[in-house]
């Protein structure tokens, strides 16, 4: 049982005094972890941006065959440079709304502006969250299309199949984008997920409060 749940038992015991007291530390409490808990979330954020970062330059710079199958499928290079240099700016945006979410509760003295400020916190999520799974979709799907227009592999692979090949690789593909999302949710469910639960939390005690 951490601290905030001891003065909540508390609450009430002893005179109006107290009480109030005890209002007043469980909102500093709350205000303390909700600030804590958005700060954690930028710093995931950043995290984030620099492990894409490194997993789209470390193959491009270290693998021909690589370099060769983005030459093949973005036959004019600014098409990749510009997918690229956009879904750095939207997590840049993200990072950017989230640390003014982060400043903007550190500052707040008001309850009701701290429970706002948790609100815009888990809409900032939830829509960045929402944006990566559609753009990992289109993603998958737009790579993949182009698989089967240029990749000698997978057409070679198609023509032994016989007749169904295509049938047979699109379902193969389709299947495999399935659970490459799935696995994708279930990983911003986990870190998201659990800070958001937190932030949530808080702003129903918030709420309990009353002020």
């Amino acid at each position: 049982m951490d601290e905030l749940d001891l003065l909540k038992k508390d609450w009430n015991k002893e005179s109006s005094n107290h009480t109030k007291v005890s209002v007043k530390d469980i909102y500093g409490m709350l205000h303390k972890k909700s600030s804590s808990i958005v700060k954690t979330l930028f710093y995931i954020s950043i995290a984030e941006l620099a492990f894409w970062i490194i997993i789209n330059t470390i193959p491009y710079f270290t693998s021909d065959d690589y370099q060769e199958k983005l030459d093949t499928m973005f036959p004019n290079e600014y098409v990749f440079m510009g997918i690229t240099i956009f879904s750095y700016i939207v997590i840049l945006v993200f990072i950017y709304f989230l640390y003014n979410a982060y400043k903007n509760i550190s500052v707040t003295d008001s309850a009701k502006k701290l429970m706002e400020n948790i609100l815009k916190t888990r809409k900032i999520i939830k829509y960045y969250v929402l944006y990566n799974l559609i753009m990992m979709g289109v993603s998958l799907a737009f790579g993949f299309y182009l698989s089967l227009q240029h990749d000698t592999n997978v057409i070679n692979s198609i023509e032994s199949l016989g007749e169904n090949g295509l049938i047979i690789i699109i379902t193969i593909l389709a299947v495999f984008s399935i659970i490459f999302l799935v696995i994708f949710w279930l990983f911003y469910k986990l870190i998201y997920g659990i800070l958001l639960k937190r932030l949530n939390r808080n702003y129903k005690e918030l709420k309990k409060l009353d002020l």
